[in-house]
């Protein structure tokens, strides 16, 4: 199995009725989790009970917690969500909190030298603390895979080239893809024809794209791979996109073919889109079995 050192937010996700653990880079940790590997979460809490509850639902799903600071004068994350009566969601994300405060640390910086692969996402960069650190802890990492997320006003052009210059792995959503193709220069009105130009200005060989309810594109080592999605029922699409992620992360480093991994990876996002909040528990045999109805 292989290590994982996910970077970035952790938080609580707001719902009107409830509230969910969520954060995107520590979403696509717990999936890569459930799948055996050995994953690892840098980030910050205040010190709350929202905290200790995050910290203690990871040491359940045995994702190391060594390396999440505690910030007293910083509270931890919380996003107020909103659904529209699609499952959509909006995201009120509040600022600043303790995971906009992330240092620079040893323990942090040998995490990532002995990762086989470092997640990180575009909205940790919204301050200049945990945007440093990332860009400190990037140049340690062997493959790094960079998941947008693009939040309104959280992100800038210049941010946004930066890592993905750097990453080897990059995935979008096909509104991300077009909006940031559009930003670089680039002309082309399909998706297959941006994803190309992303990978040539970028110079990255793995480029994916989401297609919400319509799958999801690959491109790896020059070659497309497609999944054309899955018929489900909605009940919340938070966190489908990181457990998507999570999943496609975990089949590649298995060393499996692309075409199955990217059809593991978008019926473990139906799945989720099909259930409550960002991680429900999804045992393999029932992926297994969502893919090939016939054998039951």
């Amino acid at each position: 199995m292989s290590k994982i050192t996910c970077f970035g937010e952790v938080l609580w996700d707001v719902f009107p009725t409830h509230k969910k653990i969520g954060g995107a880079p520590l979403n696509v940790a717990s999936r890569i989790s459930s799948f055996g590997h050995n994953v690892a979460m840098i980030s910050a809490i205040g010190e709350d009970e929202f905290g200790e509850e995050i910290i203690k639902y990871l040491n359940n799903n045995k994702i190391n917690t060594e390396n999440i600071q505690i910030k007293k004068e910083f509270q931890t994350g919380k996003v107020n969500v909103m659904l529209n009566e699609k499952g959509s969601a909006s995201y009120d994300i509040k600022y600043p909190r303790a995971w906009d405060k992330i240092r620079f640390t040893e323990g942090a910086r040998n995490l990532v030298l002995n990762a086989d692969a470092f997640v990180f996402g575009s909205l940790v960069a919204r301050d200049e603390t945990s945007r440093n650190t990332l860009y400190q802890l990037i140049e340690f990492a062997k493959y790094k895979i960079f998941d947008l997320n693009l939040r309104e006003p959280y992100y800038t052009a210049e941010v946004l080239v930066y890592l993905l210059e750097k990453a080897d792995f990059i995935k979008f959503n096909d509104d991300e893809l077009y909006e940031v193709c559009k930003k670089l220069g680039s002309k082309y009105n399909s998706l297959e024809q941006n994803i190309k130009f992303i990978a040539e200005k970028t110079n990255t060989k793995h480029v994916c794209v989401t297609k919400g309810p319509h799958g999801a594109v690959l491109l790896y080592d020059d070659k497309l791979f497609y999944n054309s999605g899955f018929q489900i029922n909605v009940i919340d699409t938070v966190g489908a996109g990181d457990s998507f992620l999570g999943s496609l992360t975990s089949q590649l480093l298995n060393k499996e073919d692309p075409q199955k991994a990217i059809d593991f990876a978008c019926a473990v996002g139906a799945l989720v889109a099909q259930s409550e909040g960002a991680n429900p528990i999804i045992a393999n045999e029932y992926i297994n079995l969502f893919l090939n109805p016939h054998l039951e």
